[in-house]
């Protein structure tokens, strides 16, 4: 079973949620797509056993077979193609690898070669598989990076999937062959306005979802407003709490340090399954 946790913004606990998450799942392998800047190996630590660069095609100009007829960069959308006197100019970084300019060449005077965007590494952290992706600095998009993440899951039960905040592609390709979807909150305002972004994602995906709510605090909570009032399923709410917090910040995992919270982790992982049953 493949679980996704998203969140619309940063901070909200998505990666706290998911690294513990994985902790209290049998021989579960958590999978870091959050790749332009990954940070569940702070908490886990592994020993790492792998390295796989991950690259893409981006085009290869042959001047000697080149007519100048400019079909190539009359096709390119993004702009990754220019001609000026007579010299074709290749712009690696908004290229989308899409490979049209090739196909379209009448002189088959493009060719693809591959270009290094990022790296993939696995490792091990007592029971769990960390499986991490690294976005190199600068790239436009992380998308081909999880892709190569995603790919070492097949025929893989148990996966926590750390989704990238917010809702955008790279959000949309992580959650792609998930089973569930877990969407976590902190009760604010400005935290529903950014929830309300990853429920309407999991829906148009037609996802299973529940919403786990982090930092509560006595009082009003928007966020839970929120849940109930468009009938989500709350599977867990954890405090805005001192010893979470110390335990956090100090990049411990709070299943391997509390029994209380491992105890609501797997609570947390038994609803999961059920809804998914």
């Amino acid at each position: 079973m493949q679980i996704a946790v998203l969140s619309g913004k940063g901070g909200t606990g998505k990666t706290f949620i998911s690294v513990n998450l994985a902790c209290v799942t049998e021989n579960a392998v958590y999978v870091d797509c959050d790749v332009e800047e990954p940070n569940g190996h702070l908490f886990f630590k592994p020993e790492i056993t792998a390295k796989q660069p991950v690259s893409v095609s981006v085009p290869e100009w042959d001047e000697s077979k080149c007519t100048f007829c400019r079909r190539c960069v009359d096709f390119c959308r993004y702009n990754a193609l220019a001609m000026i006197k007579d010299n074709l100019y290749v712009f690696n970084e908004v290229c989308h690898s899409c490979g049209g300019c090739m196909i379209l060449c009448p002189q088959k005077a493009i060719t693809e070669k591959p270009r290094e965007i990022g790296i993939v590494e696995t490792g091990k952290s007592g029971e769990v598989t960390v499986l991490t992706g690294c976005l190199n600095t600068g790239e436009v998009s992380g998308v081909p990076v999880i892709k190569a993440l995603l790919e070492k899951l097949d025929g893989i039960s148990d996966t926590i999937i750390d989704c990238p905040p917010g809702s955008a592609c790279v959000v949309m390709e992580s959650i792609k062959k998930a089973d569930y979807c877990i969407l976590v909150a902190e009760p604010t305002l400005f935290g529903v306005h950014n929830f309300q972004m990853v429920y309407e994602l999991v829906k148009q995906f037609k996802k299973p979802f529940g919403a786990v709510l982090n930092k509560c605090i006595d009082g009003e909570n928007p966020a839970e407003n929120f849940c109930i009032e468009n009938s989500i399923p709350i599977l867990s709410k954890f405090p805005y709490n001192d010893e979470l917090a110390k335990i956090n910040s100090s990049g411990l995992i709070a299943a391997r340090e509390n029994v209380e919270f491992a105890e609501q982790f797997r609570q947390l992982l038994s609803a999961v399954k059920e809804a998914v049953l």
